[in-house]
């Protein structure tokens, strides 16, 4: 484990300074130099008046396989938000009036909700498409879904399928 410092959060009261037996930490720049950062020391956590430090594991264990019913549940409930998600995109389209913004509209206030549940169900269905396979960048199961999607071409509705995109991705992907 080694510190990280939230710059947003440090007030820069430098206690991390005086008590890091190191001199690992530095308020200039924000940064935690992570080569002499003791494993697990923690005093700045402890000293920083501002909870800005943190620690941050260096290895992580692998997941555990999810059961093939967890992974079916999941799946499922992707589907579902999708298409719930959707559905709202065609109630935004019907509030809009042409030519200006839905939110601008009279029906603003259903847009404003609309928004907000469309937001909702696709971080829900994120959430489910990495609850039922690990979709991690570097996971087998997002190679098999980028392959599947440049074999498969589905419609991407508006503009076109970006093949280019997926490729450049595919390949960044296959370098770590």
């Amino acid at each position: 484990m080694h510190a990280a410092r939230n710059l947003r959060l440090c007030t820069k009261d430098c206690i991390c300074l005086f008590v890091c037996p190191t001199k690992a930490t530095d308020t200039e720049n924000g940064q935690v130099d992570f080569s002499k950062c003791l494993d697990g020391c923690r005093l700045c956590v402890d000293a920083c008046p501002s909870h800005a430090i943190y620690l941050v594991n260096a290895n992580y264990a692998e997941p555990a396989p999810k059961a093939r019913r967890v992974s079916e549940k999941a799946f499922a409930l992707l589907d579902r938000k999708a298409g719930e998600e959707a559905m709202v995109k065609q109630m935004l389209v019907k509030a809009a009036v042409p030519g200006k913004d839905a939110v601008n509209t009279a029906n603003a206030g259903a847009a404003l909700v609309l928004k907000a549940l469309e937001k909702s169900l696709r971080i829900v269905a994120e959430d489910a498409a990495r609850e039922a396979a690990y979709m991690l960048p570097q996971s087998s199961s997002t190679q098999m879904l980028i392959e599947t999607l440049l074999q498969d071409r589905p419609k991407c509705g508006e503009g076109q399928f970006p093949e280019q995109e997926l490729r450049e991705l595919k390949g960044l992907l296959s370098r770590t």
